[in-house]
């Protein structure tokens, strides 16, 4: 048996140490909006009423898109602990059987519910249109680039926010000193990812803490000084006053609105770092009651200082505890960046395991949690693209593109949701009908008013988005063109044993393990490679690599190995979880494997029956392959664009040749000394 994910099933206590983890981590973006969420408003002759709307469209905002939706519904619909708007589709191909996934993935143990006699005539609709599977894969593809573009955003944004204290404070400072004090810090951050979230939390979650509890009681305090009576606009009746009275300047306010709720989806993204009830403690406990505090103390303040909401946050500080406060918000802002590069490292692993993404180093951080991960290439990009943003935006366009990116992620997990509910878990048409018409409304009506701020800014998320979606439709489009012809061409064991049987090709001395993807037939690779060499070793095992989401495979289903019908060939599967150390190039995975070969035969589970005196020749054979040499070997394959193929072929496989090129290896670092690596390079014509 392999070993479930260890990180779903912990004690009380357990989880209210990885709730206390989760503030430096998952929260960052969520708890410091205040810093930025009146500034970005473009108020026109603020009044006491318009404050009371604003305040009670991010009261009911909060609740409806925190609380429910994320922390009471999004949560549920985890793929193997993942969260995401790439795990909800993971888990929707996984079970209407549509998309192509990796084969090393294993199946999703979620909660899904059992098939009925009645067969969901939207699943049929999914597999039978391919047009519907284009548009759910690009809606997908759309929520993890925007995700991604959260990821570069939030850092600029909130370092940018908080440095502005500054500025506030002191005419002198110029707004870029404040850029490179900001550029500074955000490099610092990425450069402390490499330590894992684990470490980085650690020394995170004490500075969220301390801004979570303290924003809260300024808050209070304003309150009580400027205007007890705040609650009362917890009504939803200023909600429509609000729009009755201000028309479209209203409904463009909500541009600024949204941002109270960004770094939402990092509750769902992140999901993988920690579990779902850790989150949900969190949240409920600490964040939700924090931020209507802080909102509420930052109306008050603004509704008797109608003026001041260009500086919301720092002006409604008392002078006493200024500095104090400053210093706490610039290091909640660092650890703000902190949620969504977590997520970011989170949604990009997920689609490298499902191969929807060129592959880039991933590394496993935590030795506990598969979710934990730091992908050095990524991190850098990351660097570069937040630091960019700063100089060349600055910080009022950068929050006109939050904003389209926060409305644009939370609608497209809306939708996804919706389908995970009609078609996994088959809940009841009318509370489905009633989640889909209240939220995708609402998130609607917010998308329509950040668009308006695309040509200030709004567009950068769309450039960002467009860049990454080609680069994931470019990778599908190539390795689905390269698994077809690896089907097409695959050989069979008859084939091999016509090859063989050819009196020019030899069975030289040695073991040989010759890696493919494909466990139904083998690569055409090797059919290339015995044609051009006129060899095969005497003993080859045709392994293939799985892996699995979980943290250990038992060492008793680690190696699993079959006799074929051919003399001396063999296929051996190996199964690995992400804290399982692969090393295929020591003395130890050579004799793991010849003990297992040898126990096989000797205990007669091949294809023909074996007895011990039959055994034994064939157990000499392979201890004596064993000691004549060891050699890897795996296809190094590339097309081969012929003149037949159409301009759009020819561009695509062109552009994923490059992707290719400039892409990590399909195997993983396997430890193979290079005089017993060989690559057999072979064209695949297209």
């Amino acid at each position: 048996m392999v070993h479930p994910l260890e990180n779903t099933n912990v004690g009380g206590w357990s989880n209210v140490v990885l709730a206390y983890k989760t503030l430096g981590v998952v929260f960052g973006g969520l708890v410091t909006s205040p810093l930025y969420v009146y500034p970005s408003m473009p108020l026109k002759s603020p009044t006491e009423e318009k404050y009371l709307g604003i305040f009670s469209i991010m009261f009911w905002t909060l609740t409806l898109i925190g609380v429910v939706k994320y922390c009471g519904i999004a949560l549920k619909a985890d793929d193997q602990g993942e969260g995401g708007t790439f795990a909800l589709y993971s888990l929707l191909c996984k079970h209407m059987k549509i998309g192509i996934l990796s084969s090393n993935c294993a199946n999703s143990n979620s909660n899904l519910a059992e098939n009925t006699e009645r067969e969901s005539r939207l699943v049929k609709f999914f597999e039978e249109s391919i047009a519907a599977r284009r548009v759910l894969l690009f809606v997908a593809i759309l929520g993890m680039c925007m995700l991604i573009g959260d990821g570069i955003l939030t850092p600029a944004i909130s370092v940018l926010s908080a440095m502005d204290g500054v500025k506030a404070r002191f005419d002198s400072v110029s707004k870029s000193l404040v850029e490179a004090l900001s550029a500074v810090v955000l490099v610092i951050l990425f450069l402390l990812q490499k330590y894992g979230t684990s470490r980085v939390s650690f020394m995170f979650s004490p500075i969220m803490a301390a801004w979570t509890f303290s924003t809260p009681i300024v808050g209070i305090y304003s309150i009580v000084r400027h205007y007890p009576s705040i609650f009362k606009a917890l009504s939803p009746h200023y909600i429509f006053l609000f729009f009755s009275r201000n028309g479209k300047e209203g409904w463009l306010l909500l541009g600024g609105t949204i941002l109270s709720i960004t770094g939402s989806e990092a509750m769902f993204a992140d999901l993988g770092h920690f579990n779902k009830s850790s989150i949900q403690m969190a949240f409920f406990f600490t964040i939700y009651p924090s931020l209507v505090l802080t909102y509420a103390g930052q109306t008050a303040y603004l509704i008797k200082n109608p003026d001041d909401f260009k500086d919301g946050f720092y002006k409604f500080i008392p002078n006493a505890v200024y500095w104090p406060i400053f210093i706490i918000a610039t290091l909640a802002a660092i650890v703000a960046s902190q949620s969504l590069i977590s997520a970011t490292f989170s949604v990009i692993k997920q689609s490298v395991v499902l191969d929807y993404f060129p592959r880039v180093k991933v590394v496993h951080t935590s030795p506990n949690n598969e979710g934990e991960v730091y992908s050095p290439e990524v991190n850098y990009i990351l660097m570069i693209l937040c630091v960019a943003v700063i100089f060349i935006f600055g910080d009022g366009n950068i929050a006109n593109a939050f904003g389209v990116v926060v409305s644009l992620v939370m609608l497209i997990t809306t939708i996804l949701l919706t389908l995970v509910m009609v078609i996994i878990w088959r809940t009841s048409p009318l509370l489905v009908a009633l989640y889909f018409s209240v939220f995708f409304t609402m998130e609607g009506v917010y998308v329509s008013a950040v668009c308006t701020k695309i040509p200030e800014g709004g567009w950068i998320p769309f450039a960002i988005s467009l860049i990454l979606a080609f680069i994931m439709f470019g990778w599908y489009y190539g390795r689905q063109r390269k698994m077809e012809y690896e089907l097409t061409h695959r050989i069979d064991l008859a084939t091999l044993g016509m090859l063989l049987s050819d009196p020019s090709v030899q069975r030289v001395p040695g073991l040989c393990f010759f890696y493919t993807n494909i466990q139904d037939g083998l690569t055409p690779v090797l059919r290339h490679y015995v044609k051009n060499m006129r060899s095969l070793h005497k003993v080859t095992v045709f392994t293939t690599l799985r892996y699995l989401l979980v943290p250990k495979v038992d060492p008793h289903e680690r190696i699993i190995v079959s006799k074929l019908e051919l003399e001396g060939v063999y296929r051996c599967l190996i199964q690995y979880g992400y804290a399982d150390s692969l090393n295929l190039g020591g003395d130890d995975f050579v004799c793991q494997v010849t003990q297992s070969l040898q126990a096989h035969v000797e205990n007669g589970l091949g294809c023909l029956p074996s007895e011990p005196l039959q055994a034994q020749p064939e157990i000499s054979e392979l201890e004596e392959s064993k000691m004549a040499s060891v050699v890897h070997i795996r296809g190094k394959t590339r097309f081969y664009i012929s003149k037949k193929c159409s301009r759009f072929d020819r561009f695509m496989l062109v552009f994923y040749e490059v992707l290719h090129g400039n892409s990590r290896s399909a195997l993983p670092t396997l430890g193979v000394p290079p005089p017993q690596c060989i690559e057999v390079g072979m064209l695949y014509e297209a």
